[in-house]
């Protein structure tokens, strides 16, 4: 029986996450004021009360990071501890802080520069993503492809979230005909998310060429848990490859759907959403069956969680 700590990707955050941890945990405030200094600005304001940035790429990733830490401390500090660990896209970062493989303050910082990188790799309104409902992988494929077909640019799956729900992302005319097609094949929905780029695809290879040198400054330590990445949906085998790896992953589709199948094989049976939202756990359901799975974000959801692990154990 083994316990995941899972982290929540851009897209999960929300004005006022965090606030909560913050006030009445210690561990919890110590992780934002310490990424404030870090940054340079107050992620505590951009977190607690949106300031209209939280949508912004470049101050949403170090926001999710630093309230996904927080409270990770929080758990921790309740005498919850993990095996492994694992984020979606942007949350295999704080799966490696989890690790101890990267160090807080160096995370954070890095990604700020990773989301700036995103944002601007870009043009606004050039790119797209949606989030294709009730259709099968190879049908949601075939949609993108007949999308290319036209001549209408880049349209390709970004995310493998979970069976019937899989992201499709590229040039925002090629996307939104691929979307159209695979609504015709039965599709149940296929909604345009409220992202400022094509992540996780080729388009977005001016941002790994500037995040490489950054990723190269980074200290990289002895991971105590192994880490599963979105790259490749298995074990980072040594500290050697999550430089390699988190290069990579920006232009690679997110392979999530297969990260938790191959955790739940290595004897996962306790899934923890750490951070904003409660999507993963979502896509837990889904994925796998006969598992505890709970979310952390504030003081209820704390409680909640801590009394189904009992529970359970």
């Amino acid at each position: 029986m083994k316990t995941v700590f899972m982290f929540s990707g851009q897209g999960a955050q929300y004005a006022g996450m965090g606030k909560d941890l913050y006030n009445n945990y210690k561990v919890a405030k110590e992780i934002f004021d310490r990424a404030d200094e870090v940054l340079g600005y107050s992620i505590k304001d951009i977190c607690f009360n949106g300031e209209g940035k939280l949508d912004d790429t470049e101050f949403a990733q170090p926001a999710i990071l630093t309230m996904s830490i927080a409270a990770m401390k929080v758990i921790e500090e309740h005498g919850v501890r993990a095996d492994m660990a694992a984020g979606l896209s942007l949350g295999e970062y704080s799966a490696y802080v989890a690790s101890g493989a990267m160090d807080f303050e160096e995370a954070v910082a890095l990604v700020q520069k990773r989301g700036k990188f995103m944002a601007e790799a870009v043009p606004s309104g050039t790119g797209a993503m949606y989030a294709v409902i009730g259709l099968d992988t190879e049908l949601v494929e075939e949609a993108c492809k007949e999308a290319v077909d036209e001549g209408l640019g880049l349209a390709v799956p970004a995310n493998y979230n979970a069976p019937g729900q899989i992201v499709i992302a590229g040039k925002t005319e090629a996307v939104t005909r691929a979307a159209e097609f695979a609504k015709e094949k039965g599709a149940k929905m296929a909604v345009r998310l409220k992202v400022s780029g094509p992540f996780h695809t080729e388009l977005l290879k001016p941002a790994a060429e500037k995040l490489a040198p950054e990723l190269r400054k980074m200290t990289i330590s002895p991971m105590t848990i192994p880490v599963y990445t979105n790259v490749s949906a298995e074990i980072v085998k040594s500290e050697s490859e999550i430089i390699p790896i988190l290069e990579r992953q920006i232009c690679c589709p997110v392979r999530w759907e297969d990260t938790v199948r191959n955790m739940h094989k290595n004897g996962a049976d306790t899934f923890i959403e750490i951070g904003p939202g409660r999507t993963l756990c979502g896509f837990v359901k889904r994925i796998v069956k006969g598992v505890t799975n709970v979310n952390i974000e504030d003081t209820s959801t704390l409680e909640k969680a801590l009394a189904k692990l009992d529970a359970s154990a």
